[in-house]
């Protein structure tokens, strides 16, 4: 037997868990939008938590790497933020069990932790784990969020169109835990969501609430959503004021528009990053429009 990442806490039995699906969140990988993270915090500040078992993250992450932060008052340190990787239990509006497995993604012993995984939820009953965050696609704010499905296996994509053809990308552990899963015929299925590239680095709640809305298809569960729906709201209508302020900004969205629509009344192109028309700027043009203009937000905000 494969040695033994986790540990349950001391006053949960297995035995007395219910079986749910699992969402996993490691950080650590590009998350454009900050979907998974907002996903993850609205999850666990809507519902009660518990921690049901945590893993030795002292075999698993390189501290020189992603130091954590200690706490120093005066003359003396006095808190250190230790870094953990916990399974969470939660219950939707319906009182049906799903977990959480949430911390920093793993630096060693991917193989490892994918067989910890697979047997801690073989011990628990989990039979589906759900992924999902942002990635950075040159597509606008006011069209809705598209995404990149992907699993174990063709029932649980759906009628999902793929948008890219084979492609290598740099790995992570939740794609490799996906990988894993699906070659010992168990559920996996991830969500990548197409994030506008000039808010890849802000917090972008729309995609996190698709992604919500994506793990409730795919899962059954009944998850509340109402506060990530009126921030989702709020940022759309912050974003539309900071555009209107700014014309080439503008101008730029209103480019990604007519190539979004382009492409969709296309149905039998195969991606929506095909380009059409020589009119339109390149996606690096626009992604350098959209920095300088940040690049002015921020300064603005500092003087502020």
């Amino acid at each position: 037997m494969a040695e033994r990442l986790y540990r349950y806490e001391v006053d949960t039995d297995p035995a007395a868990l219910e079986p749910g699906p699992m969402i996993v969140a490691f950080d650590g990988f590009f998350d454009a939008g900050m979907a998974q993270r907002l996903l993850v915090d609205h999850l666990l500040e809507v519902s009660e938590p518990t921690v049901v078992a945590s893993f030795d993250v002292d075999a698993l992450v390189d501290y020189r790497s992603r130091r954590p932060v200690i706490t120093f008052d005066a003359n003396r340190y006095t808190d250190y933020n230790d870094p953990a990787l916990l399974l969470y239990h939660l219950t939707d509006r319906d009182e049906q069990s799903y977990y959480i497995l949430a911390g920093p993604e793993p630096d060693y012993r991917w193989e490892a932790m994918v067989s910890s995984v697979t047997e801690l939820m073989d011990e628990v009953g989990i039979s589906l784990a759900v992924h999902a965050h942002g990635i950075p696609m040159a597509v606008p704010h006011t069209r809705p969020v598209g995404m990149t499905v992907h699993g174990s296996n063709e029932r649980l994509i759906g009628e999902h169109k793929p948008v890219f053809g084979t492609v290598q990308v740099p790995a992570s552990l939740a794609a490799l835990l996906e990988l894993r899963l699906g070659e010992s015929d168990r559920d996996a299925v991830g969500f990548s969501l197409h994030v506008p590239h000039y808010l890849a680095q802000s917090t972008f709640h729309d995609a996190a609430l698709t992604a919500l809305n994506a793990i409730v298809d795919v899962t059954g569960l009944n998850l509340a959503n109402d506060a990530l729906a009126e921030a989702a709201r709020e940022g759309r209508l912050q974003i539309e004021r900071e555009v209107e302020e700014n014309d080439e900004v503008r101008e730029a969205v209103q480019a990604l528009e007519r190539q979004y629509d382009v492409h969709l009344r296309g149905l039998e192109r195969p991606s929506l990053l095909a380009g059409e028309g020589q009119d339109l700027p390149s996606a690096d043009q626009l992604g350098a429009e959209f920095e300088d203009f940040l690049r002015t937000r921020d300064d603005s905000s500092d003087s502020q």
